[in-house]
């Protein structure tokens, strides 16, 4: 049984690793990456984001960040990564449908996710859970992306 819990400061070094073990995996580790998996505090909670972990047993097995952007009341969801061992168990899904009911009880508006086509099985979860692609903007913040979705709650 995995449970999703909110972010606590104990688990800070397992939201660094999995999300640096996923992005070696499939690209790399982007400066930015770096600068935000290293101080969530700093670059998520203190900015009004929300970070969740999926917990099975005692261990932290998944993260997902939600994340605000623009002015308009619309977050991110990024940062979603879960442990090699424990992919394929829809952990992701889990995740995904945490911050999508965390949305509707917040009267988050909309949510972006920016990706790269390369990750086939997550643009299908994604369209699945109802995200629709929308056009990425030139200056998009993340080198790696190639699409972006959006999901009106």
């Amino acid at each position: 049984m995995v449970d999703i819990i909110s972010f606590e400061k104990l688990y800070a070094k397992d939201f660094y690793d999995l999300n640096t073990e996923w992005l070696r995996t499939f690209f790399f580790v982007e400066p930015y990456d770096e600068d935000v998996l290293s101080k969530p505090e700093q670059y998520i909670i203190n900015k009004g984001g929300h970070l969740f972990f999926a917990k099975l047993k005692d261990d932290i097995v998944g993260t997902v960040v939600l994340m605000p952007i623009g002015n308009k009341g619309h977050f991110e969801l990024t940062k979603m990564a879960v442990s090699p061992k424990h992919r394929g168990q829809k952990i992701d899904q889990k995740l995904i449908q945490h911050c999508i009911n965390f949305t509707m009880r917040k009267d988050i508006p909309k949510l972006i996710i920016y990706s790269s086509r390369k990750l086939e099985s997550a643009i299908y979860i994604y369209r699945k859970h109802g995200f629709i692609e929308i056009p990425v903007e030139p200056d998009c913040h993340y080198k790696r992306c190639d699409i972006k979705m959006e999901l009106v709650v």
